[in-house]
C-alpha cells in the first residue's frame, strides 16, 4: 500500500520523478530492480510505498530495457515490422499488411523520443537535435530507423524491421504462397547454374527474405562473402563471411563505405559475392566484380518493375561518375536475370516474374520477360523462356513449362 497521507504521483510530476530515478540508476550502474528503485526513491527523500515502487519499477524497466512497450510485438514470430507514429499510434505487419495495435501506447511524445534515442545508442548511433535521424542494426539484428522532430512532424517516428533468428527456406516460401512450386524449382536451377541476378521490388516486398532463401541453396563447399550497409542477411549456409558498413562518428570520421567493402570482399576469396542492397556508387564495383570471374553473385535493388531495373542501376551508377554507355556495357556482361517481387492487395508478398537482361540494338541493356507467375501460381513463359532454360544448363532444359517441379 502507499504511505498514508501521500497520494500517488501522476502526470508531469511522475515523469520528472522517473527521469530523476533513471539518472541516479545510470550514474550508479544499477539495474531497475525493486531494491534499487526503492533506494533511489529514499535518496530523493520521498517515502513511497510498495505499490508506487512497483509501478516505477515497471515503467523504468519498460523505458530502460529492450524496446519497452514494443517488446511483446517484436517477440511475436509472425511480426515483420513495427512502426510508431505517435504515443497512441503503433502499427505492425504480420505479413498481411499494416494493422493498428490499439492496446500498445506510450505515456507521451517524450517517451517515444527516449525509446528512439536509447535504441540508437544501443546500436552505437547518435540521435539528437544535431543528428535527428538514425539508421542502424540493433544487437539482436532488428533494423532500426528513427527520426526526431522537427524533421518528423509532430512526434518521433520509429520503424523496426524484425530479423528472423532463422531464415525462411524455399519450401517454406512455397507453403506460404510466395513462390509456386514450379517457380521454386526454376530459382533453384538458376542458383545451381551460377547465374548472376538481382532481386527487385518495392519496399516491404520481401527482397531480403527471398535472397537469404536463395543463398541457402548454394552448395556447402562454396564461400559466401556478403557486404551490407546494415547486416540483415542471414542465409542458412555453413560458410558465410559478412562485412558491414559504418557511419561516420560524431566528428565526421571513421565512415566505412560499401564501395570499400566490395573491394575488400574481392580479396577474401569469395565463391559468391553478395551485396545486400545496391543503393549508390557501390553498384559500379559490384558489376565490375561480376565481370572479373565472380559468377553467381547476387544483390537486391528497389524498383517498381523488373523492366525498370536497368534504368535504376543507371541512375545509381551516375552517382559514381560512370556514364551511361559504360554502365550498360558493364551491365550486359555482369548480370543475367532479375527476379521481381510484388505485394498484392491482400498483403501477400510473392515472386511475380523473372526477366533476362539483354543488349538492345542501340547498345543499351533492357529486359526480356522469361516467365511470369500469376497470383494463383500459374507459370506463363515469355519470349526469353528458351534462353533462360539454356542458361540453366542442358540438364535443366524443360520440354514444357510443367517440366519445372520441386
Amino acid at each position: 500500500m502507499n504511505t498514508p497521507g501521500r497520494s500517488p504521483v501522476r502526470g508531469r510530476q511522475r515523469e520528472a520523478l522517473v527521469d530523476t530515478v533513471r539518472l541516479r540508476l545510470a550514474e550508479a550502474g544499477a539495474q531497475p530492480g525493486t531494491t534499487e528503485v526503492a533506494a533511489a526513491l529514499r535518496a530523493q527523500g520521498h517515502p513511497y510505498g510498495s505499490t508506487e515502487v512497483q509501478e516505477l519499477v515497471r515503467q523504468l524497466r519498460s523505458d530502460m530495457v529492450g524496446a519497452g512497450p514494443l517488446d511483446p510485438l517484436l517477440a511475436d514470430p509472425a511480426v515483420t515490422d513495427v512502426l510508431v507514429n505517435g504515443p497512441n499510434e503503433v502499427w505492425l505487419d504480420r505479413g498481411g499488411g499494416l494493422e493498428r495495435v490499439p492496446g500498445v501506447r506510450f505515456a507521451d511524445r517524450q517517451a517515444v523520443r527516449r525509446l528512439a534515442q536509447r535504441l540508437a545508442t544501443a546500436a552505437g548511433r547518435r540521435l539528437d537535435d544535431a543528428r535527428p535521424w538514425a539508421d542502424a542494426r540493433l544487437p539482436d539484428g532488428t533494423r532500426l530507423h528513427a527520426v526526431l522532430p522537427p524533421v518528423a512532424v509532430g512526434c518521433t517516428h520509429i520503424s523496426l524491421r524484425v530479423s528472423r533468428a532463422r531464415p525462411f527456406t524455399l519450401p517454406e516460401l512455397v507453403r506460404a504462397g510466395s513462390i509456386p512450386g514450379p517457380g521454386a524449382a526454376l530459382l533453384r536451377a538458376m542458383v545451381r547454374s551460377r547465374l548472376s541476378y538481382v532481386v527487385s521490388g518495392g519496399t516491404g516486398t520481401g527482397k531480403t527474405t527471398l535472397l537469404a532463401a536463395l543463398l541457402g541453396l548454394v552448395g556447402p563447399g562454396e564461400r559466401l562473402v556478403i557486404v551490407e550497409d546494415s547486416a540483415e542477411l542471414r542465409p542458412g549456409h555453413p560458410h558465410v563471411v559478412r562485412l558491414e558498413g559504418r557511419s561516420a562518428n560524431q566528428e565526421g570520421a571513421g565512415a566505412v563505405e560499401l564501395r570499400d567493402l566490395v573491394r575488400q570482399a574481392l580479396r577474401m576469396r569469395p565463391d559468391r559475392l553478395v551485396v545486400g542492397e545496391v543503393r549508390g556508387a557501390e553498384v559500379v564495383d559490384f558489376l565490375a566484380a561480376l565481370n572479373t570471374g565472380h559468377a553467381g553473385g547476387a544483390s537486391t535493388v528497389h524498383a517498381n518493375a523488373a523492366a525498370d531495373v536497368p534504368a535504376r542501376l543507371e541512375a545509381l551508377a551516375s552517382t559514381a561518375g560512370l556514364d551511361r554507355a559504360a554502365l550498360h556495357s558493364q551491365l550486359a556482361a555482369a548480370l543475367d536475370a532479375v527476379v521481381h517481387l510484388v505485394r498484392d492487395s491482400d498483403g501477400l508478398r510473392r515472386v511475380a516474374e523473372v526477366r533476362l537482361l539483354r543488349r538492345a540494338a542501340d547498345g543499351l541493356v533492357d529486359t526480356e520477360p522469361a516467365v511470369r507467375f500469376t497470383p494463383g501460381g500459374e507459370l506463363r513463359p515469355g519470349s526469353g523462356w528458351a534462353r533462360l532454360a539454356d542458361l540453366c544448363g542442358p540438364g535443366e532444359r524443360p520440354r514444357e513449362r510443367q517440366g519445372w517441379s520441386v
